[in-house]
């Protein structure tokens, strides 16, 4: 199981709009993700859409299989800030921040869990058995009258 990594440094946007798209496509399929980003209508896609994409060559450098790769985790901090000034009146100024973002992906295979199947199967079981003491019940009631 290798997790492969990708980082973007200092995008010009703020983190907060980046988050939007991040957080779409967090626990989707490389595949799935990378179509999703296509469609989505903030400017945040396509530099996040590159980013999957670079995630997946690096996978595909270390000779990870790339069929079932999901996005394991994605997160967006605060870059460095530009501080700008913006002319106020009789000569004063307000701060402008202009912010921007780091972005990390994290890619990592898909483990099928034996255990949700053990689970599923167990949950079924008690599901029948409930049903034939609710039968019984009836059948109880009903004969009594």
């Amino acid at each position: 199981m290798a997790k492969v990594t990708a980082t973007l440094s200092n995008f010009r946007q703020s983190p907060r709009k980046m988050r939007l798209v991040a957080n779409l496509i967090k626990g989707k399929k490389v595949s799935d993700a990378l179509v999703h980003l296509d469609f989505i209508a903030k400017r945040a896609g396509n530099p996040i859409k590159n980013l999957v994409s670079s995630a997946l060559a690096n996978a595909k450098a270390q000779e990870v299989a790339t069929e079932n790769l999901i996005v394991k985790s994605i997160r967006v901090d605060g870059g460095k800030t530009l501080y700008r000034r913006r002319p106020a009146s009789r000569g004063s100024a307000h701060p402008i921040r202009k912010r921007t973002s780091v972005v990390y992906i994290e890619l990592d295979e898909k483990v099928s869990n034996k255990k949700t199947k053990v689970v599923k199967e167990k949950s079924e079981e008690t599901l029948v058995k409930a049903e034939k003491i609710v039968k019984e019940s009836k059948t109880r009631v009903t004969k009594k009258k």
